[in-house]
């Protein structure tokens, strides 16, 4: 095990670890503080980073920060790391990496290329010694494209999953969510239930209301319930109709555990959903969910810190060449993200580490009600996630989750965003909104004021 010390205004810091230079190199956040992993000061943290930014970043293929032999997601790290991908890096520290990934050098194909050379160490190890400008500035080079009914992640492009949540599950308040959502042009990433029962039967039924919509409308998008994989996977058994399959990970075996799988329940859950060919476009049908906290909740993190664990969840998301891949960045709570401040610097850093290591990254532009946050946080959050590049955000009546009881974007949130950035939904569903008259030809925009489009009244007018 390797140690590294660095001096700060006469003063010298010592780190016994790897491990532990990440952690305290960290941007101060409450869960770090609480896994007792954080910087003591602001001294101890700049020192941490400075060390870190002289370690070559060949030193994170020779020092595993949680052994191989005790973790699958170490061995799936370790042993699907391309070298030959890595090479134009391979000679830097992780502050020349930094240097690197801001110049010119670094462009949409070469970062592209890079991408299964990275570990995610490496892309956690050089977010902690980047500024908010710099994770931006970043991300908007790359572009991680995924199909499977429609294509998300084009340049110029923003998605959203509508999520038409309901606390007890009853379609005609489902229903009524999509229809405002759709008429808002949200539900392009995908229409997505969290549902409040995981009864197979339930999931079953709002898997067959979803499918129904969408063929009986046309609509080029998919369709998600968010049970757990084992769930989905009875469901494909039972000739249900499903789109997406969906898992909330994280970054280590035993974090996965307390999830209630492993990388062989993903595998199987993959294979089951490309079984039933559903895309027309692609084959890209994994969604997952992730949050900086969630191995520590679990007591799983072996004394690594957050946002490093984070990172790590995105090798195995990686593995199943997922359509969408979410950070639900302030949901855990502020045990983990304390406040607007915390939950924004997090929520970049997702983004960014995601995007680096290949991943069509969105977020979930979120906080508690018990969180020292508010919808003037989610703002900035949102408006810079749209300046760098993300592939989706959430979609949601009034920015108000009535099931989950936590606060996040809303349609009109995406229609500020796409407005004021010039970005436009993905170009098949696109077309399906100006086809139906919920957009207009001219600008792209929404129709205003209290009619239905002709052609979508036309389409609600068959129902029943």
């Amino acid at each position: 095990m390797s140690s590294f010390q660095h001096t700060v205004g006469g003063e010298t810091y010592r780190f016994d670890s790897l491990a532990e230079v990440m952690a305290k190199a960290s941007p101060a956040r409450s869960g770090d503080f609480l896994a007792g992993v954080a910087a003591s000061n602001a001294g101890e943290r700049v020192a941490a980073q400075m060390a870190l930014a002289d370690i070559p970043l060949k030193h994170f293929l020779t020092e595993a920060l949680i052994p191989y032999e005790a973790d699958e997601v170490t061995r799936l790290i370790i042993d699907s790391h391309d070298l030959a991908a890595f090479a134009p890096v391979s000679h830097l520290t992780v502050g020349g990496f930094r240097d690197w990934l801001l110049g010119d050098s670094a462009d949409e194909a070469s970062l592209r290329a890079l991408a299964p050379g990275l570990t995610p160490e490496m892309a956690a190890a050089v977010s902690k010694i980047m500024r908010v400008q710099d994770l931006v500035l970043v991300a908007q080079k790359i572009r991680v494209v995924s199909r499977f009914r429609n294509t998300v992640g084009l340049r110029g492009r923003m998605s959203t999953r509508l999520q038409p949540n309901h606390p007890t599950d009853e379609p005609a308040g489902i229903a009524a969510s999509i229809l405002d959502g759709l008429l808002y042009g949200n539900g392009d990433a995908m229409i997505g239930i969290n549902p409040a029962t995981d009864s197979i039967s339930s999931i079953c039924d709002m898997l067959k209301m979803l499918d129904g919509i969408i063929q009986r409308y046309g609509i080029p998008t998919q369709a998600c319930v968010l049970t757990h994989v084992t769930t989905s996977i009875e469901a494909i058994n039972r000739g249900v109709p499903l789109d997406l399959v969906f898992q909330s990970i994280a970054g280590t075996e035993a974090a996965n555990a307390s999830f209630g799988v492993s990388l062989k329940i993903l595998q199987e859950g993959y294979d089951a959903g490309l079984s039933l060919k559903r895309g027309t476009l692609g084959d890209n049908l994994m969604y997952f969910e992730t949050g900086q906290g969630s191995a520590l909740s679990a007591g799983a993190h072996h004394g690594l810190d957050q946002q490093t664990c984070e990172t790590r969840a995105y090798a195995v998301a990686r593995h199943f060449k997922p359509f969408l891949v979410n950070t639900v960045v302030g949901f855990i709570g502020p045990e983990y993200l304390y406040n607007g401040k915390q939950i924004i610097r997090a929520g970049l850093e997702d983004h960014f580490c995601g995007k680096l290591l290949g991943l069509p990254m969105g977020c979930d532009i979120c906080y508690t009600n018990h969180a020292e946050a508010d919808q003037d946080d989610m703002d900035v959050l949102l408006t810079l996630l749209g300046v760098a590049g993300i592939n989706f955000i959430m979609g949601i009546p009034g920015s108000d989750d009535v099931m989950l009881n936590y606060q996040t974007t809303s349609f009109h949130d995406a229609l500020y965003a796409r407005q004021s950035l010039g970005l436009k939904p993905a170009p098949e569903f696109e077309a399906w909104l100006q086809r139906m008259g919920i957009f207009t030809q001219a600008d792209g925009r929404p129709r205003m004021g209290n009619s239905l489009p002709p052609a979508f009244r036309q389409a609600l007018a068959q129902l029943g």
